[in-house]
């Protein structure tokens, strides 16, 4: 497509505006003042119309087709979470507080108090802070809380475990906030290593960083003895609630001994996700950590009415501007409404039938790493297809031109040539079905035709791109 301003014409207008009618307040200083005219398109309302539809065509969501990403939880966003955020709409992140302390948007803090109460009692925690802006930055502050623990108590901590299939985001956050990191290896059942994870934990280690199930799509049966033995040594256990869309309704982290999570909305919730945002990352923690809770706390008084309330002393003090994302926190809230504790296990019931269903049509069309019932994603890997030349990217850049988004490949990072497929609870028998037969002449061409995956995807504006230099040498410009 066209850059817009390849369509220019001279003299062309879409839209005519009026002449100002107000003064001008002030004179620019002559240093900002334009010596030319800005050189903007010219054209036609229709050709602009066109020029922005023609580039939403283009962007995948899963709106319009299947959307496998592992360990990202891709769901559907239902229509009437969007319904309910909309009725905040005009609510502003300025909204000033009366004098007696408390703020006049009175609905939406009682929204985020109810919905911190909620997944406090969905996660197992005593409270909840919704105010992190995206999973990775409730990651920091759930570091960052148990760091301020530790300095509360004189503890001399130096290192966060984290497990070899952990997100990538558990150890960068952990170093961000000062510690070092201590990976242990995967043993062969897929869950980390036992004896190797005994052996590590010392009194100089301030937490471990877990997700359960992993993003092997595994639930660890050691994780009690697991906790067990961090809180022995002083240590906390660190739920990444990436994966939490598995177990709702099942088992509530804070009952197998974790003492901090963050939870993502955009994925477990229902709330959008994707093009860098918006995300939430509420953080919850134990009873122990209350004190060390971002300020300001949400409160309601004895008359029904909430408040701002400043952190205490020991507070790690706000992680936002403002109270989080709350157009995505009034979507989670409407959509745990909605859907109510036996809805929210049902989702976790049916993620978990799909990628199950997933695993057992394609076992026999790709190597399976650790075969073993999985909860809410599947693993497999490209090796068998690899004899023949064919890499997991090959595969993925297939079906782009099957008109499905490509399921995570090559993570977690100790699987070999990794495609890593979670289909969520909102997909149907069909969808999945269609998506398996992809894969399954995916797998055949690899076989017969790997020139064929070589070549993919040929129905997109470009083909193969120089995916390192991309990386390196970034151009976000339109083209």
């Amino acid at each position: 497509m066209n850059l817009i301003f390849e369509k220019s014409v001279p003299g062309r207008r879409g839209l005519k505006l009026p002449v100002a009618d107000v003064p001008r307040a002030a004179a620019l200083p002559e240093n900002l003042v334009r010596t030319e005219p800005a050189q903007l398109p010219e054209v036609s309302e229709l050709d602009l119309v066109r020029h922005f539809t023609g580039l939403s065509r283009r962007n995948f969501s899963v709106d319009g087709n299947f959307y496998p990403l592992g360990s990202c939880t891709m769901k559907y966003n239902a229509k009437v979470t969007e319904n309910a955020a909309a009725l905040f709409a005009d609510v502003h992140p300025m909204t000033p507080l009366l004098p007696e302390g408390e703020t006049s948007a009175q609905g939406a803090l009682c929204l985020i108090l109810g919905l911190s109460r909620l997944l406090a009692e969905i996660t197992g925690m005593d409270e909840v802070s919704c105010q992190p802006l995206a999973g990775a930055h409730g990651e920091m502050t759930g570091i960052m809380l148990i760091a301020a623990y530790h300095r509360a108590k004189r503890n001399k901590k130096k290192y966060v475990i984290v497990p070899d299939s952990s997100h990538g985001t558990n150890p960068a956050s952990a170093a961000m906030v000062g510690y070092e990191i201590i990976t242990i290896p995967s043993a062969p059942y897929g869950d980390m290593d036992l004896d190797a994870f005994r052996a590590a934990m010392n009194g100089e280690v301030a937490a471990v960083m877990l997700t359960c199930p992993n993003t092997l799509g595994l639930f660890n049966p050691h994780i009690r003895e697991i906790c067990d033995i961090a809180h022995e040594h002083d240590a906390l256990m660190y739920y990444d609630g990436a994966n939490l869309n598995a177990i709702l309704g099942k088992v509530r982290p804070g009952d197998v001994g974790f003492d901090v999570i963050h939870v993502n909305l955009h994925k477990t919730f229902g709330t959008p996700h994707g093009g860098g945002g918006p995300g939430s990352g509420p953080v919850g923690v134990k009873r122990e950590l209350i004190p060390f809770l971002p300020g300001p706390r949400i409160i309601k008084h004895a008359d029904g009415r909430c408040g701002l309330e400043k952190g205490t002393s020991e507070s790690i003090g706000r992680v936002a501007n403002f109270y989080g994302n709350f157009g995505v926190m009034a979507r989670a809230y409407a959509y745990i409404i909605l859907l109510g504790r036996e809805g929210l296990i049902e989702v976790s019931e049916q993620a978990v039938l799909n990628a199950n269903y997933m695993l057992a049509r394609l076992r026999e069309h790709f190597d399976l790493p650790f075969d073993r019932t999985c909860m809410h994603e599947c693993v497999f890997s490209a090796s068998r297809q690899l004899k023949h030349g064919v890499h997991a990217i090959d595969i993925a850049k297939y079906l782009i031109d099957r008109g499905y988004h490509p399921p995570t490949v090559y993570f977690p990072l100790n699987v070999k040539e990794a495609i890593m497929i979670e289909p969520t609870e909102t997909e149907s028998k069909e969808t999945m079905d269609a998506f398996i037969e992809a894969m399954i002449e995916a797998a055949n061409l690899a076989e017969k035709e790997p020139e064929r995956l070589h070549e993919a995807p040929r129905t997109m504006p470009v083909g193969r791109l120089d995916e390192t230099k991309a990386a390196r040498e970034q151009n976000v410009c339109f083209g």
